[in-house]
């Protein structure tokens, strides 16, 4: 180590969660459906903003969050998203809270990594492991971690033996044990805390937009074998309306798992 400079202190389990416990909040997601979400987010990065993950706010019309002392703020709405690497600012007042700060090097493969989060409602919930490996997922890096993390984690922060934010809770592999992912924390970068707030509303009508968008022609020889497994599905999903059901969607290496109530005219 260089004379005059001092190595940050590694700081105990419980110390990390009171330092980041005032920067943390519990989001509570309605969408134009009516149905309701859990996701997480911490201040971060400028006044009055908060990181979270875009798939908990994507399609979100009304967004509230919760902090640790039971005071619950409106969320005006976005101010800036990465959708290829799962990220979203939302603008919340955070009523002269402190911001998290985001460590400026990335994590080191073994090291101690802790996540604070909501794992199924259960509101700011710590658990710790290890940053596994770090895995390219559709061309990008992402942080493998140990920490148990549940639905409701989304959003929250992955910290390093500092408190600093290294990453951001994103998914978990469904069919394995224990196998989680967080993205680096390196790719808020990329995003503009400084821009205007787009309105839930017009989130909301853009992410109708995009599904209502034409795909590409599909290979004609593939339509056929397709077919059969979309009329499967439908079928499925037919008799299941009215019923809460869980349906996981696998993309490649990335896999997400939604709860919900189907509407009796899900499927036309």
């Amino acid at each position: 180590m260089l004379p005059g400079l001092v190595a940050a202190q590694s700081l105990r389990p419980e110390e990390i969660y009171q330092k980041l416990l005032p920067s943390v909040m519990t989001l509570h997601v309605e969408n134009a459906q009516g149905e309701t979400y859990i996701g997480t987010a911490f201040l971060a990065l400028d006044k009055n903003t908060a990181v979270t993950s875009w798939h908990v706010v994507s399609d979100a019309v009304k967004v509230s969050a919760k902090f640790s002392d039971e005071r619950t703020v409106t969320v005006d709405g976005l101010i800036d998203k990465d959708e290829e690497h799962d990220l979203a600012l939302i603008r919340v007042n955070d009523l002269g809270r402190p911001e998290a700060s985001v460590g400026q090097a990335g994590a080191l493969i073994g090291s101690r990594a802790y996540v604070i989060g909501a794992p199924k409602g259960f509101d700011f919930s710590i658990t710790d492991g290890l940053i596994s490996q770090i895995q390219s997922i559709r061309g990008s890096p992402q942080y493998q971690v140990s920490c148990p993390i549940s639905g409701g984690n989304s959003g929250g922060p992955v910290l390093n033996d500092r408190g600093e934010v290294v990453g951001i809770t994103a998914w978990t592999k469904m069919d394995a044990q224990n196998l989680n992912f967080a993205i680096p924390a390196s790719f808020l970068r990329r995003l503009n805390p400084s821009r205007s707030i787009t309105p839930w509303k017009q989130v909301a009508e853009a992410a109708r937009a995009k599904d209502k968008t034409p795909a590409a022609e599909p290979d004609s020889q593939k339509v056929g074998a397709a077919a059969g497994e979309i009329g499967e599905l439908k079928r499925v999903l037919a008799q299941a309306a009215g019923r809460r059901v869980t349906i996981t969607v696998r993309d490649e290496d990335a896999e997400e798992k939604f709860s919900l109530v189907l509407p009796k005219d899900f499927v036309k």
